[in-house]
């Protein structure tokens, strides 16, 4: 839930977030990842916005993957969605072993886990709400295709 703030109290957004990237290109960066996510059926994709808890990234995608082998095709293709759509340069860590693969692409930080590895770390309750909402409406909204599925978006 989002509480109306006055001027005064809100924290100052960057004109320009650390990757060079504008609001409207960090948010079509996060819809290029929702999207291959989807495409390659990313599980649990969860997406913490954090803006204002920290300047290290605007959003974190996080989703899991059946196996090592799905999570290191994604991670492939999602490298190739970023490149395609102009964003890096990209750091990449973690794809040889493919049990966590993190993807920084500046304000877009992607991580990529086997699911009991993410049940260990435990990211969206380090970084997000204990209980995570509904990504609404919107071209972000990003369902996976046939399986009725939605992204949680996790708020400050």
């Amino acid at each position: 839930m989002n509480a109306i703030l006055s001027e005064a109290d809100r924290v100052p957004r960057r004109t320009l977030p650390a990757s060079g990237l504008s609001d409207g290109q960090v948010q079509d960066a996060v819809d290029a990842v929702l999207a291959s996510l989807d495409k390659d059926k990313g599980e649990e994709i969860v997406v913490i916005d954090l803006a204002g808890k920290t300047t290290l990234a605007d959003c974190m995608i996080i989703a899991s993957g059946r196996s090592a082998r799905q999570v290191a095709a994604m991670a492939d293709h999602l490298l190739e969605k970023l490149k395609l759509c102009g964003i890096g340069p990209v750091q990449v860590e973690g794809k040889a072993h493919a049990d966590w693969v993190l993807i920084d692409a500046g304000d877009v930080i992607v991580h990529l886990f086997r699911p009991e590895v993410r049940a260990f770390y435990n990211l969206e309750k380090m970084w997000g709400e204990d209980q995570p909402q509904r990504a609404q409406g919107g071209g972000s909204d990003a369902r996976a295709a046939g399986h009725g599925r939605e992204p949680f978006v996790l708020s400050s």
